[in-house]
């Protein structure tokens, strides 16, 4: 269903008991709700939680920002290096936590849990430091402070990112082709024997929203917002930061720089996870949710 958050249309999900403590999950980088795995959410509801999922901005279901251009990549971060406080994006990364908290008051929910992936664990930082009274606690996973000097992604994803800069996907079938080429490169090992999971999530993806065109403000958000530290430090949330040593997108020492600058967090390394949500680990993760935010 829709919800007015924060001036937009947000497409929005409500699972499980509406008793239960409220746990808002926060997609990243072009990522619909529907890339968090039904199963994973079924698992967060079996252990007590109200799971609220939603489409961020300019993808999915939720309001699209049709029109309006982003700088190119390139020129901005050229420009960014210069002048360090020059906007150049239709939004940032502020924008989306207000998003995410506009979500909650539609919702009528005061404090929520807060666990963002990748550029949703970017959001979350900014949520926990700038609305500090509607997080109960926080749970940044595979993401970053984007802070200068942490390591990029590995030769090959970067290679294949540069790729999809240069050739955006123009049907249905170029978009699940180069889903499949990408989230093999990043995801968890034995990606080959879960081609057929993967594939199916890419496919339920795609056929519910085809808009490449949010990809590239989004991006612009995460570069004209830049270095997370200052949000991190600010944030004062019972913590977990959650990482997998396997993730050749964001490397662990990121998840590990944003554990070092929030004060107590406490992080989790996890052999054998990339930069996705595989079924295998569903339990795992779940329980350390759980643990973390419910003591359970």
């Amino acid at each position: 269903m829709k919800v007015s958050a924060n001036g937009l249309e947000i497409e929005i999900e409500d699972h499980g008991n509406p008793d239960d403590p409220p746990l808002l999950l926060i997609m990243g980088f072009s990522g619909q709700l529907s890339l968090w795995p039904d199963a994973f959410v079924e698992e967060l509801v079996e252990r007590g939680f109200r799971v609220i999922r939603y489409d961020n901005r300019d993808i999915g279901l939720s309001q699209k920002f049709d029109g309006v251009k982003a700088p190119h990549p390139i020129w901005q971060m050229l420009v960014k290096r210069i002048l360090k406080n020059r906007r150049m994006a239709p939004y940032t990364l502020e924008d989306m936590a207000a998003d995410a908290v506009g979500v909650l008051d539609a919702l009528n929910i005061e404090k929520a849990h807060v666990l963002g992936v990748s550029m949703g664990g970017m959001i979350s930082q900014i949520v926990a430091a700038d609305y500090p009274e509607r997080v109960l606690s926080l749970m940044p996973v595979m993401t970053s402070t984007n802070a200068p000097g942490l390591p990029g992604p590995d030769k090959e994803v970067r290679k294949i990112l540069f790729q999809a800069a240069r050739n955006r996907p123009e049907t249905e079938e170029e978009a699940v082709a180069a889903g499949m080429r990408f989230f093999t490169a990043i995801g968890s090992p034995g990606g080959d024997e879960r081609r057929a999971e993967i594939e199916e999530l890419i496919r339920k993806n795609v056929a519910r929203s085809f808009y490449p065109e949010g990809a590239s403000r989004q991006m612009a958000a995460i570069i004209d917002t830049g270095n997370l530290r200052p949000w991190a430090s600010r944030v004062r949330a019972d913590t977990m930061v959650v990482h997998g040593v396997a993730d050749p997108l964001i490397l662990h020492p990121c998840g590990a720089d944003v554990a070092d600058h929030i004060e107590g967090a406490r992080f989790e390394l996890i052999e054998g996870m990339g930069h996705d949500l595989p079924e295998a680990l569903h339990g795992r993760l779940a329980d350390l949710v759980a643990g973390h935010s419910l003591g359970r």
